[in-house]
């Protein structure tokens, strides 16, 4: 038996969640990637997994195993990609994380481009607005909107953004728009729960004056899901703290403006994370590369 192959087969188990999951990916039978399972457990003389119908869990040993069998796969991985990147061609899957509406509104127009360059590469684009675990799900690099907390990954700032604060033209037809930060208190603030602040709104002003102001805000709705605050800003429910390309097309068409111009959030970063093992990969690099000049590194996207 191939152990580098066996391996591999295991940390795709794993990450896929099923054998049969794993199979399809891999272009192979359930049968098959069970059997090569069952045989590196053999020449290892432990159980790497618990079977049942419904579960599938790695032992003790298992989950100490897959650690350094990841990282083994990952550095095999790179070898052969940086082997391949001298002869100009990146190959294999690039795996990358996103939240939904940065990635459908900024991150696909650059996503197609990156992959006319690169014919060898397939991309899985991850988008989801919740918490990714990197290492257990194996991403290669995430986009990540904000300062990160403390952790062992590795970041690479390629721009940054503010928010302001967006409404239909509609609400304001009904409601009128707030003059001051403290008119928030008057208003049906809708909340994006994944938004680390959450209901408390910190504005500034952009011409310098001044120091920030931290706004408590309510309304009838929060929510995790940046689709979902676009549609109800959209079906004129109440007033969002977003970054100006979450409706570049909405205030293009006329249908939601920018109250309180002027006022905005502190400078954010966007930010390329990715676990310790992969920050040498060279398709991680190359698409970090692509992503700061398509969005112009450290340059604010809703300016562009």
């Amino acid at each position: 038996m191939d152990r580098l192959q066996a391996m591999q087969t295991l940390v795709r188990v794993v990450e896929m969640g099923s054998f049969s999951a794993a199979a399809r990916e891999l272009g192979s039978t359930q049968s098959a990637v069970s059997k090569q399972v069952a045989s590196l457990e053999r020449q290892l003389g432990a159980d790497l997994l618990v079977r049942s119908t419904r579960l599938l869990k790695l032992t003790d040993a298992g989950a100490r195993y897959v650690e350094q069998a990841r990282r083994l796969v990952a550095e095999v991985a790179e070898a052969e990609s940086e082997l391949r990147e001298g002869e100009h061609r990146l190959q294999g899957v690039l795996r990358v994380a996103c939240s939904v509406c940065f990635g459908r509104l900024k991150l696909m127009p650059l996503v197609q481009d990156f992959l006319a360059r690169h014919p060898g590469l397939k991309l899985d684009l991850r988008l989801n607005d919740g918490f990714i675990d990197l290492i257990e799900q194996g991403i290669d690099v995430s986009l990540r909107i904000g300062e990160l907390p403390d952790s062992s990954l590795v970041s690479r700032r390629i721009a940054s953004m503010r928010r302001g604060i967006y409404t239909s033209r509609s609400y304001v037809e009904r409601h009128g728009a707030p003059s001051e930060p403290a008119d928030l208190a008057l208003h049906n603030c809708l909340v994006y729960s994944e938004l680390q602040t959450r209901d408390t709104w910190t504005l500034e002003r952009e011409d310098g004056g001044g120091g920030p102001v931290a706004m408590q805000v309510g309304g009838n709705l929060q929510t995790n899901s940046g689709e979902a605050i676009r549609e109800a800003v959209a079906a004129g429910m109440g007033l969002s703290f977003a970054p100006d390309w979450l409706f570049e097309r909405e205030v293009a068409a006329g249908s939601v403006v920018r109250v309180l111009p002027g006022w905005a959030s502190p400078v954010a970063p966007i930010q390329l994370v990715s676990p310790p093992q992969r920050r040498a990969s060279a398709k991680v690099r190359a698409f970090g590369d692509h992503l700061a000049a398509g969005l112009g590194a450290d340059r604010d996207v809703n300016r562009r």
